[in-house]
């Protein structure tokens, strides 16, 4: 017996939009008061998801939603690894999921669009910051093909523990799918 069409969990990636900004308000300030896969202290606000937005189109960034149902449950990005000249064939991306959906495959779909985007723009590699603590970020990209690049230890302090850094890395080709 089949899905009920009623029943059917619709779900797609698409370009943010200024109407998904309050939910990744929310998903960014979850991952920055519970997480450490932010290194930041405060929440954010609305403003400065409104100024990040801005800056992102402006630098031709993705901001990719994942929708489930009609409903964003999930964000990724990339952007230039560093500001410097010779850093302009390398991103680094981020990939935030709301924490009840998490595990869902939301980050794997968007990692593969955010790849796939970056191939096409004729970017030759791409980065992640994970902390070290985050296990399931690192299985996931070691997953996904990323291999890790190195270490900096004690490069953060967050939740009075100092935190180390992990760079992983994924080589982009052309007939990579």
């Amino acid at each position: 017996m089949g899905i009920h069409p009623a029943k059917k969990i619709c779900a797609m990636i698409r370009e943010a939009e200024t109407k998904d900004l309050p939910v990744i308000l929310d998903i960014m300030n979850e991952a920055i008061l519970n997480t450490t896969a932010v290194y930041d202290y405060e929440p954010k606000t609305m403003a400065f998801v409104e100024d990040w937005f801005q800056k992102k189109q402006l630098d031709k960034a993705p901001v990719l939603i994942y929708e489930k149902d009609q409903k964003a449950i999930a964000y990724g990005t990339y952007g230039r690894f560093r500001p410097r000249d010779a850093y302009r064939y390398s991103v680094e991306h981020s990939i935030y999921v709301h924490k009840d959906f998490r595990g869902a495959g939301a980050g794997t779909q968007l990692l593969y669009a955010l790849i796939k985007r970056a191939q096409e723009e004729g970017y030759h590699t791409m980065i992640a910051g994970i902390d070290a603590a985050n296990e399931k970020s690192y299985g996931f990209h070691k997953k996904m093909g990323f291999v890790e690049a190195g270490r900096v230890k004690e490069v953060g302090y967050k939740f009075d523990t100092w935190l180390d850094l992990i760079f992983m890395q994924l080589m982009l080709k052309k007939d990579r799918t």
